[in-house]
């Protein structure tokens, strides 16, 4: 199956989407095309890696993947093409991958070097295609680029751990659909530092003592529905990310609002988690 998926910030308005997808469609007619977001915020790395890293390990092996979000060859930023994980990425060598490829070391890495024959403005259209089609065809990336060894990284959205072990400064990288603000703080680092201790979880103004596992556990269902009132009520919990995420119980921006609006939460915002030694922490199951 010649399975390419692209996740950009082209939005769907203007051309750039349907034209990329053409030109797919022209090298490659039995092409499958899955489309994973083209509303990622304009030029946002850490929104683009959040989404991608969610979605592409649900695809088969040897799947390919295009990322168009600040896709602009200059001196400071060149294209690549690498294997991770059983998957092709092609994609501007702007931290993107650093991000994805936290857990995961790519098996092999080309910068892209097929430009001098190719005049383009549109890099996602005019070589980012050619590429992935070449990928499918099972061409090799050693023809379409030199090996390289290692890519930018972008380190200013990792967490922060104090030098007594006490405190985790992480960030907001991510608004989703609902308003829920998600962190880059995961459970494996919460439960490292943590160590079964007691904690305050300080967002903005609003503090947290329990992280939930799922976003039910903060109604309490032994009471009738009429009387719970749990609709809007602020909670912090591990998503299926195994992030830590900031959430209203059922938040509708059509209603109550969402916990990046009505708790003023943005993306780049900072948040702490301070631990209390000697102290154990129940998680709200």
């Amino acid at each position: 199956m010649s399975l390419i998926t692209l996740t950009t910030d082209f939005g769907l308005k203007d051309h750039f989407v349907g034209a990329v997808k053409g030109a797919i469609y022209t090298e490659l007619p039995d092409a499958t095309i899955v489309d994973i977001s083209h509303e990622i915020s304009p030029f946002n790395i850490a929104e683009t890696a959040y989404v991608l890293k969610n979605a592409y390990k649900s695809f088969p092996n040897e799947s390919v993947h295009i990322i168009g979000v600040d896709s602009e060859l200059n001196p400071e930023t060149k294209h690549i093409a690498l294997k991770l994980d059983n998957h092709f990425f092609i994609c501007p060598d702007n931290g993107v991958i650093s991000m994805i490829a936290l857990e995961v070391r790519p098996e092999k890495i080309v910068e892209i070097n097929i430009h001098d024959r190719i005049e383009s403005s549109f890099p996602v259209l005019d070589v980012f295609v050619k590429v992935a089609c070449h990928l499918k065809r099972g061409g090799k990336l050693e023809v379409i680029g030199k090996e390289v060894f290692d890519y930018k990284k972008s380190i200013d959205l990792q967490p922060i751990i104090s030098s007594d072990g006490n405190k985790i400064t992480g960030s907001i990288i991510y608004i989703d659909n609902y308003g829920n603000a998600i962190t880059n703080i995961n459970r494996k680092l919460f439960d490292k530092i943590g160590r079964g201790r007691n904690f305050e979880l300080l967002s903005d103004r609003y503090p947290f003592t329990k992280i939930y596992e799922k976003y039910s556990d903060v109604v309490n269902f032994s009471i009738p529905k009429e009387e719970r009132h749990s609709d809007g009520q602020k909670m912090a919990l591990f998503n299926s990310s195994e992030l830590i995420e900031i959430a209203l119980y059922r938040s509708s921006l059509n209603t109550f609002g969402s916990a990046s609006n009505l708790l003023g939460l943005k993306y780049r915002d900072q948040l702490s988690i301070t631990f209390v030694a000697d102290k154990k922490t129940t998680y709200e199951m």
